[in-house]
C-alpha cells in the first residue's frame, strides 16, 4: 500500500543495515530475544537483591515488600513481545537514533536501552507523530505478532510529506479476537486516546465515550502513564481504580499488571462504602443518593451539640478552678462549624483544660502540657464534653434520622418537601442502631457522616469507571478520596441505566468537587462494527437525545442478523453452536430474570458456558451474563435474547438494551419470539 513497507517483522538500526524483508524480520527477531534475556537478566538480579541489610526489622519488611514489587513488574509474559514499534529519529539530541517501543523499559549489562517504555517522553512520537509534524521521526514502525512472536513488520516514513495510509498491522490488532480478560492497547492507542493519556496529574478528566472507543483502557492505561510519571509521588499517595462491580475487576484485572504496574487498588463503590445489601424501593435509593441529603446530614449530626448550661469545675488538691458558663458557651460557639464533629470535641477538651491552666497561672502556678492532659482527660472535662458534645457515629445519626420524623423535619429544613421526608422514614424502624440493616444508599449517607465526623483519608489519583450510574451522594464519597489529588472520570451517559443516572458531565464533575476538570468526548469507535453500532444508535434519541451518535471504523457487513424465532431455546443452541466455530469468545446476554431458563437452554444442548455473576470470574468460551452485569464488558461474539424483557426489567430499560446491544466486537445476534421495541424498528 502506498506510504507504507509491508513485510514479515523486524528492526534495524545505525548498526543493523536494511536488507530484505525476511532479513529485516529476523534482524528484529535477534533484538526481541536479545531484549528478553535482558529482561530475564534484570528479573534475576532483582531477585538476587537482600533486605537484609535495611537495619530494623521494619524497614526490612519495607524494603522486601519492594523488592518482590520489582520482581513481579519484571515478569515477562511470554504471549506478547516486549515491543511493539520502533522510532528511526533524527540526530539532533542525545537520545538513541533507533528506539524500540515496548510495556516496559528494559536494558543490558552496560544499561544501554533495548527497549523503551511506552510511557517515556520520547515515545509520545510513537503515537502522535504525522507528516505534517514528524516530532524528528523519520521512520515509524508497527509490528504484527502471534503469541510472543513478531510475523510482520510495517513502515510509515514521517518525513516525506505523504499522506499515511491506513494501517492493516494496527486494524488486524484492533480486531483480533479474544478470548479472557481485556488486554491492554498500548500498541493500537490512538492520538486523541494518547492526549488524555497523558494528561497531567494535577488535571480531572472526564471522558465521554461510546461504546467501543476505548474509554475503560484510556482510564487504566492513564493510571499506568501517571505511575510511570510520578512514582514517587503516586507511591506514597496512592492511585484506585473503581469499577461498578467485581465482575467487571476481574475483566479489566490483567491490564495493569500487564503493563509492569502490580500494586494499584481495584475496587468497587460497595468495596470502599460497606457491601449493604438490604433491599430498597428505588424511589428511596434515589431520594437518599440526592445531592440535598449533604445539608440534611450536616444539620442532623451538629444538632448533637447542646448549649452549655453550666461552667466547668477542676479540682487539685486543695485549689479549685472554675470556668464560668458563659466562657463555656464561648468556647463552644467557636468551634462548632469551624471543624470536623471529632476533632472539634477533642479541642473543645483542649480549651477548657487551656482555660484551668490559666487560672492555674493567675495563682502563680507553672502548669506545663502534661498538666493540660491531665485536665483535658478529667472525669469533670468528660462529663462536659459528654453533656454539649456527645461521642456519636454515623450509625446513630442516621438511625435517629430515619426513624424519628420530628428530628428528619429539623434536620431537612426546607430541603427536603413532606412528602419525601415520609418517603425516608423506615416503616418500621429496627430496635437501635446496632440492629439496623443497610442499604447501598445508606452506605453512602453513613460515609458522609464519617466524614463530618473524621477526615477522610485521600488518594493521589482515582480513576471511576462508569461514572454515570453513580448517585451524587456516592460521588461525593469518591471525590472525598481524592480531594487533594486528581480523578479520571469515565462513562457514557447513554449507558446510564440507574434511576439517579446522570444527565451531564459538568453535574458529576460538580459532586465529585473537581468543578474545573476537562470534559472530553470519545466518538470514533475502533471495536464495535459500524453495523451492528448503527442498530444499536436508533435508542439513542430516546435515551440521551443530546448525545452526537457514535461513529465506527469498521463498517462490519455482515456483523449483525436479527431473527424472529417461535423455537427460543432450539435457536440458542444452535445459534451458540454455530458461533463456536469462529474464533474468539462469546456472550449469550437476556434480561436477568430470564437469565436461568437461557442457561438451562445451553445446558440442555449440552454446550458447557459459565454463567457470569457479580463477583465470578468465567473460565469457559461461552458466558451466560445477565443485562445488569454487561455494562464494560465485551464479547467477539453477542448473542442477545428477547430485547423487549431487556426495556420491561426496569425503569431505564432502554439505557440498559443500548448497553447490552454495544457488547460485540465480531457479531452481534438478536433473537426474539416478542416484537422488538419500536425504537428499533
Amino acid at each position: 500500500m502506498p506510504g507504507h513497507q509491508l513485510a514479515p517483522d523486524i528492526s534495524d538500526g545505525p548498526d543493523m543495515p536494511e536488507g530484505s524483508p525476511s532479513e529485516v524480520l529476523q534482524a528484529e527477531r535477534v533484538h526481541l530475544a536479545a531484549s528478553r534475556a535482558a529482561l530475564r537478566a534484570m528479573r534475576e538480579h532483582a531477585q538476587s537483591l537482600s533486605a537484609d541489610a535495611a537495619g530494623d526489622w521494619v524497614s526490612q519488611q519495607v524494603l522486601q515488600g519492594l523488592l518482590d514489587q520489582r520482581v513481579a513488574a519484571l515478569a515477562d509474559h511470554s504471549d506478547t513481545p516486549l515491543f511493539f514499534g520502533r522510532l528511526d529519529r533524527d540526530g539532533d539530541d542525545d537520545l538513541p537514533l533507533t528506539i524500540h517501543v515496548g510495556r516496559r523499559h528494559v536494558h543490558d549489562d552496560n544499561s544501554r536501552p533495548m527497549v523503551i517504555d511506552w510511557r517515556a517522553p520520547v515515545s509520545r512520537a510513537f503515537y502522535q507523530a504525522r507528516p505534517s509534524d514528524p516530532m524528528s521521526v523519520r521512520r515509524r514502525r508497527r509490528f504484527g505478532f502471534h503469541g510472543g512472536e513478531l510475523t510482520a513488520y510495517e513502515d510509515e516514513p514521517l518525513d516525506q510529506g505523504a499522506p499515511l495510509q491506513e494501517s492493516r498491522i494496527l486494524t488486524e490488532e484492533i480486531e483480533r479476537p479474544r478470548t479472557g480478560p481485556m488486554r491492554d492497547i498500548v500498541a493500537t492507542i490512538q492520538p486523541d486516546q494518547d492526549e488524555i493519556v497523558r494528561a497531567d496529574l494535577g488535571q480531572t478528566v472526564c471522558v465521554q465515550g461510546a461504546p467501543g472507543t476505548g474509554k475503560t483502557a484510556v482510564g487504566l492505561h492513564r493510571a499506568a502513564y501517571l505511575l510511570f510519571t510520578h512514582r514517587e509521588k503516586l507511591a506514597r499517595s496512592g492511585v484506585m481504580i473503581v469499577g461498578p462491580n467485581r465482575a467487571f475487576l476481574s475483566y479489566i484485572s490483567s491490564v495493569l499488571p500487564a503493563l509492569g504496574e502490580v500494586k494499584v487498588d481495584q475496587t468497587t463503590v460497595a468495596g470502599i462504602l460497606g457491601d449493604h445489601a438490604a433491599h430498597e424501593d428505588a424511589s428511596v435509593a434515589a431520594l437518599k443518593g440526592d445531592a440535598r441529603m449533604a445539608p440534611v446530614l450536616r444539620r442532623a449530626l451538629w444538632v448533637h451539640i447542646s448549649k452549655p448550661e453550666e461552667g466547668l469545675l477542676i479540682t487539685r488538691g486543695v485549689n479549685r478552678f472554675r470556668v464560668a458558663d458563659h466562657e463555656v458557651r464561648e468556647i463552644v460557639a467557636s468551634l462548632r462549624g469551624t471543624t470536623r464533629y471529632g476533632p472539634g470535641r477533642a479541642a473543645l477538651a483542649q480549651r477548657l483544660a487551656h482555660a484551668i491552666l490559666v487560672r492555674m497561672e493567675q495563682r502563680g502556678e507553672s502548669p506545663d502540657d502534661r498538666v493540660q492532659d491531665a485536665v483535658a482527660r478529667s472525669k469533670p472535662v468528660k462529663q462536659l464534653l459528654d453533656q454539649v458534645w456527645p461521642r456519636v457515629s454515623p450509625q446513630q445519626v442516621l438511625f435517629r434520622l430515619l426513624s424519628d420524623a420530628e428530628f428528619l423535619a429539623a434536620a431537612a429544613k426546607g430541603d427536603l418537601t413532606p412528602e419525601e421526608r415520609e418517603t425516608l422514614l423506615w416503616a418500621k424502624p429496627p430496635r437501635s442502631w446496632k440492629s439496623a440493616k443497610w442499604s447501598a444508599a445508606d452506605a453512602a449517607l453513613l460515609d458522609e457522616l464519617a466524614d463530618l465526623i473524621e477526615r477522610t483519608p485521600t488518594l493521589g489519583h482515582v480513576v471511576v469507571d462508569e461514572a454515570q450510574d453513580l448517585s451524587a451522594m456516592q460521588l461525593r464519597a469518591l471525590g472525598r478520596r481524592c480531594r487533594t489529588g486528581s480523578a479520571t472520570v469515565l462513562g457514557d451517559l447513554a449507558q446510564g441505566t440507574t434511576p439517579w443516572s446522570a444527565r451531564s458531565w459538568e453535574e458529576v464533575l460538580l459532586h465529585l468537587g473537581f468543578s474545573e476538570g476537562a470534559v472530553t468526548e470519545l466518538t470514533l469507535g475502533f471495536r464495535v462494527p459500524r453495523e451492528v453500532l448503527d442498530f444499536a444508535a436508533r435508542l439513542l434519541p430516546s435515551v440521551a437525545p443530546t448525545l452526537a451518535a457514535p461513529r465506527s471504523l469498521r463498517p462490519g457487513a455482515g456483523s449483525l442478523s436479527v431473527r424472529r424465532t417461535t423455537d427460543l431455546p432450539a435457536d440458542l443452541a444452535a445459534t451458540v453452536r454455530q458461533l463456536t466455530g469462529h474464533e474468539g469468545s462469546i456472550g449469550v446476554i437476556a434480561a436477568d430474570g430470564s437469565v436461568t431458563a437461557t442457561a438451562d437452554a445451553l445446558s440442555a444442548a449440552e454446550i458447557a458456558h459459565d454463567l457470569l455473576g457479580p463477583d465470578s470470574s468465567p473460565e469457559q468460551r461461552i458466558s451466560v451474563i445477565p443485562a445488569s452485569l454487561a455494562k464494560g464488558l465485551e464479547y467477539d461474539h453477542v448473542v442477545v435474547v428477547e430485547p423487549a424483557d431487556v426495556v420491561d426489567a426496569e425503569e431505564r430499560g432502554l439505557a440498559r438494551l443500548y448497553v447490552v446491544l454495544t457488547r460485540a466486537v465480531t457479531s452481534l445476534t438478536v433473537l426474539h419470539t416478542r416484537a422488538l421495541p419500536t425504537q428499533l424498528m
